[in-house]
């Protein structure tokens, strides 16, 4: 299987993610569906499915991060420079209508749009790839084409 990159911040999320889900929630559901028993005829018990329904979402979220963090490749952001590749903190600005965002180019598990964590899977980081500050790109989005103009690069 290829190797999943993370940044040790991601890296650190995912295993704080997979220690909350053993420790608090796997028991608390264990709790609940005790007691939901408890409460007689299964069949008719919504207390006991809902609890069941979570369980099986907890249980499958538990297999997810372990195999990612079994395929993982932690990489050292702090130790990189040059040009725009995994783990560069970029500043780039729309050409069309002035809009500054700045994104860390991460891995697919800790990608988060909204936290400015921008998959490197993704068609911006696509072309953001080995380029510059002061480099312009042009990316094909569901809207249509797109010019960003690169301002900063940093590596954290």
């Amino acid at each position: 299987m290829d190797k999943i990159l993370l940044t040790k911040d991601g890296h650190d999320a995912l295993n704080k993610e997979l220690k909350r889900l053993k420790s608090i929630e796997r028991p608390e559901i264990i709790r609940a569906i005790a007691e939901a028993r408890e409460h007689g005829d299964l069949s008719e018990n919504a207390e006991y499915h809902s609890a069941r329904e979570k369980q099986s979402f907890i249980e499958g979220r538990i297999k997810e991060l372990e195999g990612i963090l079994s395929l993982a490749e932690v990489v050292n952001t702090a130790k990189l420079s040059g040009t725009i590749k995994f783990g560069a903190t970029v500043r780039i600005v729309d050409e069309d209508t002035d809009e500054e965002r700045t994104y860390q180019i991460v891995g697919e598990p800790e990608a988060d749009i909204e936290g400015g964590k921008l998959n490197i899977k993704s068609p911006l980081a696509r072309a953001l790839i080995g380029k510059d500050e002061g480099d312009s790109v042009e990316v094909r989005t569901p809207g249509g084409e797109k010019s960003y103009e690169i301002l900063s690069v940093a590596y954290n």
